[in-house]
């Protein structure tokens, strides 16, 4: 496909959104297996959660229950396509990895489990029972089970999860790095120093009270479309809607509903945001304190007038600490340096608090673009200030909303995968399984990263997911992959992380979400966890891709026992017959969660887990709230470009509109007017005639960071973008090899993709592509 570049000036949703359906269902092959599944998504208890994002699910559902990238990922994991033992009888792996992610994944379900023949370069086929005892051997033979990781994705049921973190603790180590390190431990740091709970506070029955919706730093319209219906809900009742956003996201702008024939048939659309502010990447934290400095200076007003307070001052009286120590460092700070930071005028921040103060019940929504930044952290505990000061925590219609990516990212952490030993019920699993949790903390992502690179790690297996190609530094990662003695792939399909392997690596595939999942017992349920902290009961509905394929808690109880000491107290084969059994058990370690599970699994709409955040019971140090006064309002000091340097842009990375994580579903990222290509950087105007740059030149980007580590991606195509001047934007994963392994959150470690300092080299001018 030849590239085209014009800029999309539609609203999202509307008919691109339901030709995009149809089109992959018809490219994966599976238009009457893929529709007849749609009808079952998002359907609980007779249907199969998402396997897309991880937005809530409505009670009642709808009659279509899906989005367009829910759909997308429906049909590429009932595609009929099978990438098969013939398949890689045709091709070395040397060659293959040369593919395109789309390329690689374009072939298929896996069907067989495979093992790498260091003779040919190629995958063979074994059995399972010839791979799972290899497997068991290699990890046995390790002299330290801290040589080990038991990496999850966010694809994982509670069930899967809960035996995944079981069988590494067993092994000996907590070495469970997953998504979450990757996207939103800056969450599970933040929100627990804040309020004491490491998760959002809001239902989707506050989105149908809310009389007021801040959004920051979120891709609504291709991280979470479904989200798009409560905003319009909440729109339909005069909230205003303010966004705060670099990137003018056009799903954030309008919105037609696909679900709506009149929409459809008059071509009517919804305007989204009421106010968008394109702060700066980075500037986050300067915008919500010049907001925070205005709505002091409203409350100033109104009590020098004798008017009520704009600030809920009984709430902060009885419910918070710090307070004073906030107050007087935000009245501190210049509206130069805010506006310098913020990349807003001050104008901007006085009329955001303006409307801010004018609602009474508000949610504060968030994304990467908070969390994903050398001070994330201190991102999100401002975002929280700013709730504090108007009382909108703890009450019906407002909160904190934190919009996790992968679908049960925030589920597999409440069930133990998780490297920190504090929050694991240590006591309960010595109670329940009589075995010694290791005592020392795990690695996390960057750690994994680090330990692989200098040798430490060597042993890699990765429940789901394709970790090589998400984590950062990847053009370091890589070469010290192949050093590995052990990698093991639990994938639905044919990744760049089972083509960079180590010296023994083996491919098993396993069921997706979407099929029947049947064993001795019948016919078994998963379980999730959705952003809102929902737990809902599944079934798959569609037929097995292949006759070989396992079930992840089948294959994870297989390698069990072929590693683990004999232990009755984990019966490892009844779990497999029966699911029931994994969720009795995950009840004994999580009572005050999971308790009746297997019953309340089942009640419509599924049980929230106890959150006390939401009723006004802070599980803090203090017993209260915490007003938390931020260190300094650059978020990303530790790569802080020297103001003298012009050529240097400030780059975050992106998903297009046609991927989610590392799956690329196709090359038109719509939204953004780019089609046939992700090889492109997307710059203001005047960075590109400043720089001497021309739309259609390639570059070539290299991180501006002289650590002795060359950094660089190419060749670019400079394509204008409506995006702040300094900033430009690239697509994710392709521009992981420009973010240094060290450039990550301060406390959650989370990789800080979204501010990295570039410098650009033209390469060569090419007429511009209409």
């Amino acid at each position: 496909m030849k590239p085209r570049f014009k800029p999309y000036r539609g609203p999202s949703g509307g008919w691109g959104s339901a030709y995009s359906v149809g089109n992959i269902l018809l490219r994966e092959r599976a238009p009457l297996t893929g529709a007849m599944a749609l009808l079952r998504q998002n359907r609980p208890i007779s249907g199969f959660a998402c396997v897309s994002c991880a937005w809530a699910k409505p009670h009642p559902s709808k009659p279509l229950a899906f989005c367009e990238n829910g759909a997308k990922a429906t049909a590429w994991e009932t595609t009929s396509l099978r990438c098969t033992p013939e398949f890689f009888a045709q091709h070395r792996l040397s060659e293959l990895r040369n593919w395109s992610d789309y390329d690689l994944e374009q072939q298929g379900r896996l069907t067989h489990p495979m093992r790498w023949d260091a003779g040919s370069d190629r995958y063979l086929p074994v059995s399972w029972d010839e791979a799972i005892a290899e497997i068991g051997a290699e990890l046995k033979a390790l002299d330290d089970p801290d040589q080990a990781v038991f990496y999850a994705s966010g694809r994982a049921s509670l069930e899967a999860s809960y035996l995944w973190q079981l069988l590494a603790r067993r092994f000996g180590t907590n070495n469970l790095p997953d998504s979450s390190n990757m996207c939103h431990e800056s969450t599970s740091v933040a929100l627990p120093e804040s309020i004491g709970v490491p998760v959002g506070t809001v239902t989707l029955n506050d989105f149908a009270k809310t009389d007021g919706i801040l959004i920051f730093g979120h891709n609504t319209s291709s991280n979470s479309p479904r989200l798009l219906h409560d905003l319009e809900a909440a729109r339909g009742r005069d909230a205003p809607i303010l966004t705060f956003n670099p990137l003018r996201e056009r799903g954030l702008e309008r919105f037609t509903d696909p679900q709506s024939p009149t929409q459809m048939l008059s071509g009517h659309s919804i305007v989204v945001s009421t106010h968008y502010h394109q702060v700066a990447i980075g500037g986050d934290v300067a915008a919500i304190a010049g907001i925070c400095k205005a709505l002091l200076a409203l409350d100033d007003e109104a009590l020098a007038s004798g008017q009520p307070s704009v600030l809920d001052r009984v709430f902060i009286e009885q419910h918070t600490q710090g307070f004073e120590a906030f107050e007087q460092a935000v009245r501190a700070y210049a509206w130069a340096d805010l506006e310098r930071r913020s990349g807003l005028t001050r104008g901007a921040m006085e009329g955001a608090a303006k409307v801010y103060a004018g609602c009474q019940r508000v949610i504060a929504i968030y994304g990467m673009g908070l969390t994903q930044h050398r001070h994330g952290v201190t991102n999100i505990q401002m975002l929280v200030n700013l709730l504090l000061m108007r009382g909108n925590l703890g009450k019906e219609g407002a909160g904190i909303c934190p919009v996790r990516g992968h679908s049960n990212v925030q589920g597999q952490r409440t069930v133990g995968i998780t490297e920190k030993v504090a929050q694991v019920p240590v006591e309960r699993l010595r109670e329940q399984f009589a075995f010694e949790v290791p005592a020392e903390d795990g690695v996390s992502t960057v750690d994994a990263c680090e330990g692989i690179i200098a040798g430490r790690i060597r042993a890699f297996l990765s429940l789901g997911g394709n970790f090589v190609r998400a984590a950062p530094d990847s053009h370091r990662l890589e070469p010290a992959w192949s050093k590995l003695r052990l990698t093991v792939q639990i994938v639905t399909k044919l990744n760049r992380s089972a083509l960079v392997h180590g010296e023994k690596a083996y491919i098993l595939p396993c069921l997706g979400r979407t099929e029947m999942d049947r064993q001795a017992s019948g016919l078994q349920y998963h379980t999730t966890e959705d952003s809102t902290a929902c737990i809902r009961a599944w079934q798959g509905v569609v037929k097995p891709a292949g006759e070989l394929l396992r079930s992840e808690p089948a294959i994870i109880a297989a390698l069990a026992k072929a590693t683990l000491p004999d232990n009755p107290l984990m019966n490892w084969d009844a779990w497999v017959a029966d699911y029931g059994l994994i969720r009795e058990a995950i009840a004994g370690s999580y009572p005050e969660i999971f308790h009746d599970f297997n019953t309340r699994m089942l009640e419509p709409g599924g049980f929230h887990r106890p959150l006390g955040a939401s009723q006004r019971q802070w599980a803090t140090d203090s017993g209260r709230a915490n007003f938390v006064v931020p260190k300094t309002l650059a978020m990303n000091d530790d790569v802080e470009p020297d103001p003298e340097r012009r050529d240097v842009l400030n780059l975050m990375t992106i998903r297009s509109n046609d991927q989610f994580n590392t799956t690329v579903y196709g090359y038109n990222d719509r939204f953004r007017g780019v089609r046939g290509t992700r090889s492109v950087i997307l710059m203001h105007r005047n960075d590109m005639t400043r720089l001497g740059l021309n739309e259609g030149d390639q570059v070539q980007a290299s991180t501006a960071v002289d650590d002795g580590v060359p950094r660089s991606v190419g060749p670019l195509r400079v394509t204008p973008h409506d995006i702040p001047e300094g900033c430009c934007a690239a697509y994710y994963p392709e521009c992981n090899a420009l973010l240094p392994l060290w450039h990550h959150e301060e406390k959650a470690k989370v990789p800080a993709a979204k501010s990295i300092p570039v410098t650009l080299r033209r390469l060569i001018a090419m007429a511009q592509t209409r």
